[in-house]
C-alpha cells in the first residue's frame, strides 16, 4: 500500500468556558494548518441542537474554509441530505464548486446529525421524506447538477444554477451496510466512519467493493476511513488530552450537559464516574488512537491496510485548540506529508 494520503474531519468542538465564534474561529485556522501541512481534504461535520460541536451548517463553514485556504480540498462530512430538498443542496455545491473550482467535495449523509424532536424541527415542510428515500435524494442532487431529472419526473426541466464545466466530487457517508450500498449502487466514493462504527467496518468496505457499479463519476470504488487520533509528545500527555473528548462523548451517551462543551483535561480526570461510566471511557479510549505520534501512525496504517486504503480522515478533538492543532503538526510529520509553501491571511 502506498504512504497514507492524510485528510481532516472537523466537527468544530466548542470548549467548555469558549464561544461557538472562537471554535468556528479555531476550524478556518486549523484548516489553515492543515492546508500548509499538506493534508488531502478538510471535511466539515454537520450537528444539531448541541453547544458542544458548532459546525450546524458545514456547506456555510466550507465556503469560508475554502475562502481562506488554498490548495487543500474543501468539502462536508457531510450535508445530512434528509434533512433538505435535493434541488437546494445541489444549488449549494454548485455555487461552491463555481466560486472554488476543482477543490469541493460533496459529502452527504443520511443520519440525522441530532436528536428526533431536532430532525422533525429540520423537516422540509409537509411534504418531509423518509429515511428510506435517501438513495433517491442522491440520485435527484446528482441530475439536478447535471444532465436534469428525468421526463416523468415532476420537475423536469429544472438544473441546478450556477451552470459550469465542474463537478464537486460525490461522496456518500455512512457507519453501516446500507450506506455502503447506495454508495456501490450509484457508483459513488464511500467514507466509512470508523470512529463511530468500527465492529466490521472491514466488512462493509468489502461489501461496497464487491457491489460497485461503474458511473460518470467514478470507474472503480474509491474509500476513505475516519478515524479517531490525538497525537502528543508523550502517551501519558495524549491520554490526558484525550479524556475531555471521552467525558463529552459520555454526557452525550447520557443525555446530559448538551451545551456544557468539551472539558478540560482536569475537569475530566477529577470527575466521579461510577464503574460503568469509567468502563465506557475505557471502551472509548480503546477506539481511538491515541500516543506518540510514530505509534499514532503505525495504527492509522494498520488500520487503512484493513480497510485496504490509504485515505484516512482524521478527527481530533481536545478542549485546547493549541493541542489540536499540534496533533496535527506531529501526525504530518511523522507521516512525512509534503508541506506546501502557502501564505494565508490572519484568522480574527
Amino acid at each position: 500500500m502506498s504512504a497514507l494520503r492524510l485528510s481532516v474531519l472537523d466537527q468544530s468542538p466548542v470548549r467548555t468556558g469558549g464561544t461557538a465564534r472562537e471554535a468556528l474561529l479555531a476550524t478556518i485556522a486549523l484548516a489553515q494548518a492543515a492546508d500548509r501541512l499538506g493534508y488531502a481534504r478538510y471535511w466539515l461535520a454537520e450537528h444539531h441542537n448541541t453547544g458542544t460541536l458548532a459546525s450546524a451548517s458545514p456547506e456555510v463553514l466550507a465556503a469560508a474554509v475554502a475562502a481562506a485556504t488554498h490548495a487543500i480540498r474543501v468539502g462536508t462530512g457531510g450535508v445530512m441530505l434528509t434533512h433538505y430538498a435535493a434541488l437546494k443542496v445541489a444549488e449549494v455545491f454548485r455555487l461552491l464548486e463555481a466560486l472554488y473550482p476543482g477543490r469541493i467535495d460533496m459529502g452527504l449523509g443520511r443520519a440525522p446529525g441530532s436528536d428526533g424532536l431536532t430532525s422533525r424541527a429540520l423537516a422540509h415542510g409537509p411534504g418531509a421524506l423518509p429515511l428510506e428515500a435517501y438513495p433517491l435524494q442522491v440520485a435527484e442532487v446528482l441530475a439536478y447538477m447535471t444532465h436534469g431529472v428525468a421526463e416523468d419526473h415532476p420537475y423536469h426541466g429544472i438544473r441546478a444554477i450556477p451552470a459550469g464545466p465542474g463537478m464537486p466530487e460525490p461522496w456518500l457517508l455512512g457507519s453501516a451496510w446500507d450506506s455502503a450500498r447506495f454508495a456501490a449502487e450509484q457508483g459513488l466514493g464511500f467514507s466509512f466512519a470508523q470512529f463511530i462504527s468500527p465492529a466490521g467496518g472491514e466488512r462493509v468496505v468489502a461489501d461496497y467493493r464487491a457491489r460497485f457499479r461503474p458511473s460518470p463519476w467514478l470507474d472503480t470504488p474509491r474509500v476513505s476511513i475516519a478515524v479517531s487520533a490525538l497525537c502528543a509528545e508523550t502517551t501519558t500527555e495524549a491520554r490526558r488530552l484525550g479524556i475531555s473528548r471521552h467525558l463529552m462523548r459520555l454526557r452525550r451517551q447520557q443525555g446530559r450537559d448538551a451545551r456544557a462543551g468539551v472539558p478540560t483535561p482536569e475537569e475530566a480526570l477529577a470527575a466521579d464516574y461510577t464503574d460503568a461510566e469509567w468502563e465506557y471511557i475505557r471502551y472509548q479510549q480503546s477506539l481511538a488512537l491515541e500516543g506518540k505520534p510514530d505509534g499514532v501512525r503505525a495504527g492509522l496504517e494498520e488500520l487503512a491496510a484493513g480497510f485496504e486504503t490509504d485515505e484516512v480522515m482524521v478527527v481530533t478533538i481536545t478542549h485546547d485548540y493549541a493541542a489540536r492543532l499540534r496533533s496535527y503538526e506531529l501526525l504530518a510529520e511523522a507521516c512525512g506529508l509534503q508541506p506546501r509553501a502557502l501564505t494565508h491571511p490572519p484568522v480574527e
